[in-house]
Parts: structure tokens; C-alpha cells; sequence
């Protein structure tokens, strides 16, 4: 199912979407679609780093070596 979502942009923000959209010859609704789904996707991983952070970090786990080091 596919529902229709009208918002209203800065001008600046609209032009800058749509000369991007011509740039890589894709449709506005197809960019602002994959930048949301980006967005939501990188506010969901902020919300489980910041679970897991303290329990890495009794863990002894503080860099990514550490997390590579665990891990293999």
C-alpha cells in the first residue's frame, strides 16, 4: 500500500533536491523516499549504540579494535 505525504519545503531545500534529483536522474519522491528511510535507519542505530555503549564498556570494550578483537 502506498500513501501520499505532502510536505512544504524552503525554497533553497527544494531547488537544492531537485537540481540533485536531475543530477542522478531520479525522481524527487525517490530521493526524499530513500533519504528518510537513511534517516530513520541511522536514528534507530544512534538508539542502540547508546544501549549497548555501557555494556561494551564494562565489558572492556571502548574502540572498534576492541569490537574486532571480541569478535574474532
Amino acid at each position: 500500500m502506498r500513501t501520499v505525504l505532502s510536505i512544504y519545503l524552503p525554497e533553497d531545500l527544494y531547488r537544492r533536491l531537485d537540481s540533485f534529483a536531475k543530477e542522478t536522474g531520479r525522481n524527487k519522491s525517490d530521493v526524499v523516499r530513500e533519504s528518510i528511510n537513511l534517516y530513520l535507519w541511522e536514528k534507530r542505530f544512534e538508539r542502540v549504540k547508546g544501549k549497548i555503549r555501557p555494556l561494551a564498556r564494562k565489558a572492556g570494550i571502548i574502540t572498534e579494535e576492541d569490537v574486532f578483537k571480541s569478535i574474532s
